[in-house]
Order: structure tokens, then C-alpha cells, then sequence
């Protein structure tokens, strides 16, 4: 992020409403072809996490019947009624499913959402809600295919780093995921149109998938808001702080917002891939020399929880930096 948006409030950012241009949009099938194909492919991809921090993916292998379905278990959740959803009310920001209208995370504006952990799938889904009928399966069978979205994506962040693409590839296996199920409401007169203010995710990757636009992701470049295409069938991917760490700063953590969206109600399932819990993520040791000194110190998912606790009422805290060397 510039000097100048770090000074300036990013809610006040310019956007580039008016005159959008187009992120990239990466044809994963192309991953599984030849090796020069590939290479291609991998180059797409390392220089949009290079640039940007964030593009698209199509082709990836999840049926649009699934991913609706998802959508379908979302939104029901978020239908039931108020005494159902709140039995799985927490402050306690460890548990392995939580629900919440309110902004106590500091960074929720105007949105309801459910957070549960999906990696082991056999672990956790125990614990998801039972209503409605569908939700388990339907969110379970999306949490299964995006997870293997996020591996291959993975790999090829890494080859693109210079990496194997079998770099801690144990580790990635048993690797967190946690979903991150929102419901924002449409815009109503006179109230804010921002549903959930300007962040950066703990993860390596975030995968989204949206019912409708809203989602808007910081240009570092012209330092302006840029608003993410609803493209058919299309997930957005955007970068994290550990992805950055992990890269020695090569690649940036992506900054993104959600607004209200003036037409309709808006559901986004976002899942977030991460080492196991206790798990330290360092710099990579080959990103590291005289020249590249390392930049961050090391830290785990338990880390970033405990950071948000201990700062529970200071709006301005950020894991990122205070990672910083």
C-alpha cells in the first residue's frame, strides 16, 4: 500500500466506478495441459499477484449447480429466524462456528455472517448448523470443491515465485479453511452504502464467490478503488498477509471492501486457506538474501487470533504491520 492511502482514510479513496478496467481473468484448464501451456499460465498468474494481488479464475471445475446450491444454503441461513441464528452467537473468536450482526470485529458495517472452519470437512461439519436442510451438504460439497481450487492455485503461486510447486506442499495439505458466509443487505436511503470496510485477509488465498456485485479491491497503482466484474460462472481470488510474508514481500496482500449493492441483497462465500492453526509461516528461506533481508516476522493463525482479541476496540489494528521488521 502507498504512503498516501495510509494517510488518507480508505473509505475516502476515488473509485473507478465510471471507467472500470478489466482485471485478469485466468483460465485454469490450462493448468492441466501441457508444460509450456502451463509455464504460460503460471506467468499469468504470478504477474496479477505481483501487480495487483487479486484476479479471476474461470474454468475451474466447479459446476455452476454447485456453486448456486452454495449460494441457495447461504441465503436460506440467513432467512431463518433471529433466535436460530444467534444459537451459534460467540465473542469468542476460537470457536468453530460464529455468527454475528454487529460490527465487533471493528470492520463490519452493515452485513450478518457465519464463520466456521471446513478442513477436515469430517472435523468440523459436525458443528454447522443443521438448519436449513441443505446447508450441510450443499456447503459442505462447495467448501470440498473450492479447496481444490485453492491447492492448484497454490502451486502455481509458487512455481511463479521460483518456488517448487511442491514447497511445503505437507503443510499446505493439512492446511486450515475457514468460510466466511456474509449477508448484506441492499441499500436503503440515507444509510451507508459500505457493508464492510477496507481489510486484508490473515490467509495466503482468499476464493470468492458472489451472487451479485459489490466487491471492490484497492488499485495500488492509481491508489483508487476498483469495483471486481460480475463475470459468469467467474471466482475472484485475491492474496493475504501470510501470502506475503511467505513471499518476502514480492506479492502484496490484497485490500478490498464491500459495498451495499443498490438493486438487491448480497450473498458472498468467502473462503479463506491457511496453514493448521498453530502452524508459523515465515519467509521463504530462498526469498532471502543480502539484497532481499527478510521483512516479516514469523506467525500462525493462533497468532492472528490472538491479535484480534487483544485489540478488539482499536479500529486501526493491523496484523500485517505489526509483522513488519
Amino acid at each position: 500500500m502507498s504512503a498516501s492511502s495510509r494517510t488518507v482514510p480508505q473509505e475516502q479513496l476515488p473509485s473507478e466506478d465510471l471507467h472500470p478496467r478489466p482485471m485478469p481473468v485466468i483460465n485454469l484448464g490450462h493448468l492441466s495441459l501441457d508444460s509450456r501451456t502451463r509455464s504460460g499460465v503460471v506467468n499469468e498468474i504470478a504477474k496479477a499477484c505481483r501487480d495487483l494481488g487479486y484476479f479471476q479464475v474461470i474454468n475451474h471445475g466447479i459446476s455452476q449447480a454447485v456453486m448456486d446450491r452454495a449460494v441457495e444454503a447461504a441465503s436460506s441461513f440467513f432467512k431463518l429466524p433471529s433466535e436460530t441464528k444467534e444459537e451459534y452467537s460467540s465473542d469468542d473468536l476460537r470457536q468453530p462456528v460464529r455468527y454475528d450482526t454487529s460490527s465487533k470485529d471493528s470492520i463490519s458495517m452493515s452485513r450478518a455472517f457465519l464463520k466456521h472452519y471446513a478442513h477436515p470437512l469430517s472435523d468440523w461439519i459436525q458443528y454447522w448448523p443443521q438448519k436449513p436442510p441443505i446447508y450441510r451438504e450443499c456447503m459442505g460439497r462447495y467448501a470440498v470443491e473450492i479447496r481444490r481450487v485453492a491447492l492448484l492455485l497454490m502451486e502455481a503461486v509458487l512455481e511463479g515465485l521460483g518456488l517448487n510447486k511442491d514447497y511445503l506442499q505437507e503443510k499446505f495439505q493439512e492446511g486450515l479453511q475457514l468460510l466466511s458466509v456474509n449477508s448484506y443487505p441492499k441499500v436503503s436511503h440515507g444509510a451507508t452504502t459500505i457493508g464492510l470496510a477496507p481489510h486484508s485477509d490473515y490467509g495466503f488465498l482468499t476464493i470468492l464467490l458472489t451472487s451479485c456485485q459489490g466487491l471492490e479491491v484497492l488499485d495500488r497503482s492509481s491508489n483508487s478503488w476498483k469495483t471486481v466484474q460480475q463475470l459468469p460462472h467467474a471466482l475472484h481470488v485475491h492474496i493475504g498477509d501470510h501470502m506475503e510474508v511467505l513471499s518476502n514481500g514480492q506479492i502484496k496482500t490484497a485490500i478490498h471492501r464491500a459495498l451495499l449493492n443498490p438493486e438487491e441483497a448480497r450473498i458472498s462465500i468467502a473462503s479463506i486457506h491457511g496453514f493448521a492453526l498453530h502452524e508459523k509461516v515465515a519467509c521463504a528461506k530462498e526469498l532471502v538474501d543480502e539484497e532481499n533481508p527478510q521483512k516479516y516476522k514469523e506467525s500462525s493463525f493462533s497468532d492472528f487470533l490472538d491479535h484480534l482479541t487483544a485489540n478488539m476496540d482499536n479500529k486501526q489494528r493491523n496484523f500485517l504491520e505489526s509483522l513488519r521488521m
